[in-house]
């Protein structure tokens, strides 16, 4: 530790940094939903679960000050790597191997995945807790220019993990279960895989994180405080915790905001739950019947393509129009291609281009339509505690996934996939009516958001 670089250059270690931050969270949040589906868990239980799995970003914003107040911003990212990479390891040798038979009548109960689940809850609460360090860390070690110069390129290293998550993992599952012939061992190979370079990653920033000045001079203060200070500083910790929460639900129009923000993409919530599931399950079910690794090339390689395209272009129309004037554009774009899944479920058609199609549209209707929930909460967050108060609406956003998905599965066998995306439609209803009772500044947003934009 004491051979660590004081002071590293930014591009040693911002692009690794914000890819090992994606990383988990798509693992926890996407891969658990296409592992489960292969392993045969129905479609209910395997929603249900992968959906709790994503409450430690709701409740987030609970533990984030005591990050701040506990150590230095460094020593979380480091830890919690080192966490997330031992729960990967685990994980390895955690994957059960239920028979071919019980996967293909989708019978293996989740309880079978009991160890799994809880590696991956640790994973989460871990994930969540990088973020809000790599995020603080950021801030510490660049100066105000380099922050604005970095800001696109780790958001760019963040959507690669999207990608590598989404696309290329689950591609590589999809080539070894067709070359294995083996569900079970294709994914214990893949997050091995997964484990080797997390690690790898975690070692490599041991050595090129640097120690920032600034976050150890925080530290420094933290450990030269006498006792009664100590007490003292607790108790305005505190006292502040409370004021911010405060003051947040004392903001005009609250109930409003957190109807808003729950809602506005409830249609979302549904669909993308259920969208891998979809595409694998067997036609005798109402799926499509792709292959694991045809589903990492349509959707977690070209869908999230589109879905960042949508939203650069998103950004592009918000910072010309203001927030005011791009609510309806994006709110429909947000319900408008959901009905391409509709139609997928009608049609049911084998045709790579045409799937891929559906599914890029609907992407980047979804991107482009995801910028005006975005730019409302930062104007509701706008104020006193901006960034406590921004961090709160998120958890509401982690919320709005969350709840729905819980039921998502339950919903779909019962309905059945076509009736299940005709019910998404209908859920648009709940967009239009959120996005026409919220009132905006007509200025916000215009220019000095897209400078801003990350």
């Amino acid at each position: 530790m004491k051979n660590v670089i004081k002071n590293a250059n930014p591009w040693l270690w911002i692009p690794t940094l914000y890819f090992a931050e994606g990383i988990p969270y798509f693992i926890v949040n996407n891969i658990s939903v296409i592992l489960f589906t292969r392993m045969g868990v129905p479609n209910g239980e395997m929603a249900l679960f992968t959906s709790l799995i994503y409450f430690p970003w709701v409740i987030k914003p609970l533990w984030s000050p005591f990050v701040d107040i506990l150590r230095t911003k460094r020593w979380w990212i480091i830890m919690m790597q080192i966490v997330m990479s031992i729960a990967f390891i685990l994980l390895t040798f955690s994957i059960p191997h239920p028979s071919p038979e019980m996967i293909s009548a989708t019978a293996t109960p989740v309880s079978l995945f009991s160890f799994t689940l809880i590696l991956f809850v640790i994973t989460a609460f871990a994930s969540a807790t990088h973020d809000i360090a790599a995020d603080g860390f950021y801030m510490l070690a660049l100066n105000q220019q380099q922050q604005s110069f970095f800001v696109g390129i780790r958001s760019t290293f963040y959507r690669l993990s999207s990608i590598f998550g989404q696309g290329v993992l689950v591609y590589v599952a999809g080539v070894l279960e067709t070359r294995t012939g083996n569900i079970p061992w294709a994914w214990t190979i893949t997050m091995a895989i997964t484990a080797v370079m997390f690690s790898g990653i975690t070692i490599y920033h041991t050595f090129f994180v640097p120690r920032a000045k600034a976050d150890a001079e925080k530290e420094t203060e933290k450990l030269v405080s006498n006792e009664t200070k100590k007490k003292t500083t607790t108790e305005e910790i505190v006292n502040e915790f409370a004021r911010t929460f405060n003051l947040y639900f004392k903001k005009p129009g609250v109930l409003l905001a957190i109807v808003f923000m729950l809602l506005y993409r409830l249609p979302e919530a549904f669909l993308l739950k259920m969208v891998n599931p979809f595409l694998l399950d067997t036609r005798a079910k109402g799926g499509l019947e792709l292959s694991t690794e045809n589903v990492g090339f349509v959707y977690g390689t070209i869908g999230v393509i589109f879905l960042t395209v949508g939203g650069i272009i998103g950004g592009m129309a918000a910072s010309r129009w203001g927030l005011k004037k791009s609510l309806w554009p994006m709110a429909a774009c947000m319900t408008l291609p959901c009905f391409t899944f509709v139609y997928l479920s009608m049609a049911m058609p084998s045709n790579l281009v045409v799937i891929s199609v559906c599914v890029a549209i609907e992407q980047f209707g979804y991107g482009f339509g995801f910028t005006a929930y975005m730019l409302y909460m930062m104007y509701f967050a706008e104020g006193e505690f901006k960034t406590a108060h921004y961090a709160i609406c998120t958890a509401f956003m982690a919320a709005s996934m969350m709840i729905p998905g819980m039921v998502a599965g339950y919903l779909q066998e019962l309905l059945g996939y076509e009736h299940f995306f005709w019910m998404v439609i209908a859920c648009c209803i709940a967009t239009v009516g959120v996005t026409f009772t919220i009132k905006v500044d007509p200025e916000y947003g215009r220019k000095r958001i897209s400078k801003d934009e990350k």
